[in-house]
């Protein structure tokens, strides 16, 4: 968090108004057009930054006159002037070209160019400030020149780095870590511009700097004699892989250490981004890539450098026909597994997923069979990772992992508790606050029930089954149904399957056959034991989704008519699960049919028929259980008329459903019932059996009216030819068209 003193400041700057600023930015110009630069234009221009850098909003002050200024004052030898003046301006000139990349010329830009080249390759290689040789009368003339070390100790053997250490630095290897500071985000500017004047810098240093010869650089002489564009590609590739083989050396501090792995992951970065824009030095990067993921990928505290790596892989491992086979094992596969509970990698990871994500959809197979892996970043910490989820979820979805996907997504509160399982297993006992042990922790412990835990731990899909052993499973984890982080993951349940089976209907409208067999089993199952309220929406999202599938693939109903008549044929999901119960029963009245697929026989309508007389009976007949409240209206109805939908299309099936609602308005009559308190609900199921009843008497109207053809559901008379409205339709817009024209030249 900031301090009260930063907040403050942040605050003023948010809140400057735009007179203000336009005010202040005069002020500014005119001190920059003096000689130099005093304290005040540097307080002014560090207020800038901030200014610039503390709103997402932006600014509309004209920044193109202000940034010639800063380029300008660039163009002195750094002999000529203070240096301190250029550590400000670097800074704020790097805001500008983020807020306005537009204010800039193509001299701007090569003018830039050359002066990070300047500081990148040529700074002191001597420590700031010197070392004295002792004595007492020791003065300025008696302190020595001391050579700049590696993080190791060693005397550097090279140009100036970031990684290089002393005990002062001078002024141009401050403006060499600026420089790099600010070096992708410059590349990726410049690149958008097209190349300009191919004429070398006659000025430029020679690629001896002393008496020090670059090792990197030895062998790129002619780099002197590239285009300004070109040159600080150049010099780029040769600063990173100078940080490569710093890298390697052993840090004397802890701190050191952590440094090297920040500026190994911009090297590799900047790597890649001048790869992109010479596909040229892709061969001359590829070897030096490799060995450093050779080098780090057995160590996971290197993650935040190999995920860089595995981007560069991405990028370019196709060009260079490299096998990148270990690089997403460790990706799709270590990472997740190992890692789960890491935020940075998890934020880190999943980002680099979004930005990749038509690439990996098309040259990583790993990626799609990867999803219950990746969910375990979802199962740990589902509120900091759920919107990461809402993009990636429809890539995953595809016709070979669609069941599995849903499943694994239900199981993910399960897979939460079993997380927390695993990490407390080789630590600490979990116990209830009581001091008792979790019988939980003794089953993931148990060599007879872990096959169990290792399911939803695997690393792929197609990896093991566990569906016939669910309630098992939901059995050993009941006790941590109100563990918080299991309760956070299954509130994002409900979200995940609608955007699922959102992306289930898009491959089927799209012709793609998604294997559908199994889809509704858990479904339409009791889940991991959570809160009602939970299980209810659950229950809602698929319920709306349930007949749009249906209505797009009618012959689903025909492939999954086991589950569905195994759900529907439950009396006690009348009372506990209604709204999806309703949807259930109405989709198999509406598409178990001919019309809908060639292959529903009169067996199958039959036994569903004589499920759904079952359960309509046996509700109509008693009152609810202890407990239960009385059917909804809408069920009972929803059964009658699914019951006769099916007897009109086989009417040996016609008399037992014609006496039941005979049946039906006798026992009415003599007033209120126990499967229904509500007159006004009575009153309306009976009128609704009625109508049925009357429509059943003839069973050839019954099936037109209850199963209407395609032409009457989907009507397009506005262009059917045999009818008289397409003419209609002509002959309007004829006169509208003519009455217009009339208007226009009156």
């Amino acid at each position: 968090m900031y301090s009260h003193g930063s907040e403050s400041l942040i605050k003023q700057a948010r809140d400057i108004q735009e007179a203000e600023l336009k005010k202040f930015y005069r002020r500014l110009a005119k001190l920059l057009q003096g000689k130099e630069l005093g304290h005040e234009a540097m307080d002014s221009l560090q207020r800038l930054h901030l200014i610039l850098s503390a709103t997402k909003f932006t600014r509309t002050a004209d920044l193109s006159s202000l940034c010639a200024q800063l380029l300008r004052s660039l163009e002195s030898r750094q002999s000529d002037g203070p240096t301190h003046s250029l550590m400000q301006t670097l800074p704020i000139l790097n805001t500008i070209i983020t807020h306005s990349p537009e204010c800039l010329t193509e001299d701007h830009l090569t003018l830039l160019s050359k002066k990070i080249v300047d500081w990148l390759r040529y700074a002191s290689i001597t420590q700031g400030g010197g070392a004295s040789s002792g004595g007492f009368f020791t003065g300025p003339r008696s302190r020595q020149p001391v050579p700049t070390a590696e993080l190791d100790g060693t005397v550097s053997g090279d140009f100036f780095t970031v990684l290089c250490v002393g005990q002062g630095f001078t002024d141009d290897q401050w403006m060499n870590v600026y420089s790099f500071s600010m070096l992708r985000h410059w590349l990726l500017t410049y690149h958008s511009v097209p190349s300009g004047s191919t004429i070398a810098d006659a000025d430029d240093r020679s690629e001896v700097d002393g008496s020090v010869v670059s090792m990197v650089s030895a062998t790129s002489s002619s780099s002197r004699l590239l285009p300004p564009k070109e040159r600080l590609r150049e010099k780029a590739f040769q600063y990173c892989l100078r940080l490569i083989e710093q890298s390697d050396r052993k840090a004397l501090k802890r701190t050191d250490t952590e440094l090297q792995k920040a500026c190994l992951v911009e090297a590799v970065c900047i790597l890649d981004c001048v790869c992109v824009e010479d596909t040229s030095l892709v061969y001359r990067t590829f070897p030096c890539v490799k060995a450093l993921f050779g080098r780090l990928s057995s160590d996971l505290t290197f993650a935040r450098v190999l995920l860089p790596i595995a981007q560069f892989y991405l990028n370019h491992g196709e060009m260079a026909t490299v096998d990148c086979e270990s690089v997403w094992k460790l990706v799709f596969g270590r990472f997740p597994a190992e890692l789960f509970n890491s935020p940075f990698l998890a934020h880190e990871l999943l980002r680099f997923l979004r930005l990749n994500l038509e690439s990996l959809q098309l040259r990583v197979p790993e990626y799609t069979r990867s999803f219950p892996n990746l969910l375990k970043f979802l199962a740990w910490d589902s509120p900091a990772v759920v919107d990461d989820f809402v993009d990636l979820l429809p890539s995953l979805v595809t016709a070979e992992t669609a069941v599995e996907l849903l499943h694994t997504m239900l199981d993910l509160p399960c897979l939460s508790a079993t997380l927390l399982l695993q990490l407390r297993s080789t630590c600490s006992p979990i116990s209830e606050p009581g001091g008792r042990g979790l019988l939980s922790l003794d089953a993931f412990r148990s060599a007879s029930l872990r096959g169990l835990f290792l399911y939803l731990l695997r690393t792929e899909a197609g990896s093991g089954d566990t569906i016939d052993r669910l309630s098992t499973l939901h059995e050993l984890l009941a006790e941590a149904a109100d563990w918080p982080r299991v309760v956070q993951c299954a509130q994002t349940v409900p979200v995940l399957l609608h955007i699922f089976f959102s992306a289930v209907q898009l491959h089927t409208h799209c012709g793609t056959h998604v294997h559908f067999e199994g889809l509704f089993h858990c479904p339409l199952t009791r889940p991991f034991p959570i809160p009602l309220s939970l299980a209810l929406s659950l229950y809602r999202v698929f319920s709306c989704h349930l007949l749009r599938l249906c209505k797009l693939r009618p012959s689903l109903v025909v492939d999954q008519s086991h589950e569905l008549l195994e759900f529907a044929g439950t009396t006690a999901n009348v009372y506990s699960k209604a709204e999806i119960y309703t949807h259930v029963v109405w989709a198999l009245g509406e598409y178990l049919s001919v019309s809908s697929d060639s292959r529903c026989s009169v067996r199958l309508i039959t036994s569903c028929f004589e499920a759904l007389e079952a359960v309509l009976f046996e509700i109509t007949s008693s009152a609810p259980p202890p407990g239960a409240a009385c059917p909804v209206p809408r069920v009972i109805t929803t059964l009658m008329s699914a019951l006769a939908k099916l007897a009109s299309r086989s009417h040996d099936l016609i008399p037992r459903v014609s006496l039941f609602l005979s049946k039906l308005r006798t026992v009415t009559r003599g007033g209120s019932v126990a499967w229904c308190t509500d007159e006004e609900d009575l009153v309306a199921i009976v009128m609704r059996g009625e109508e049925l009843w009357s429509l059943l008497k003839t069973p050839g109207v019954a099936q037109s009216v209850l199963t209407p053809p395609p032409h009457v559901t989907t009507p397009q008379w506005h262009r059917d030819t045999n009818l008289s409205m397409p003419l209609q339709l002509r002959t309007l817009t004829s006169l509208t068209h003519t009455h217009e024209m009339n208007s226009v030249q009156m």
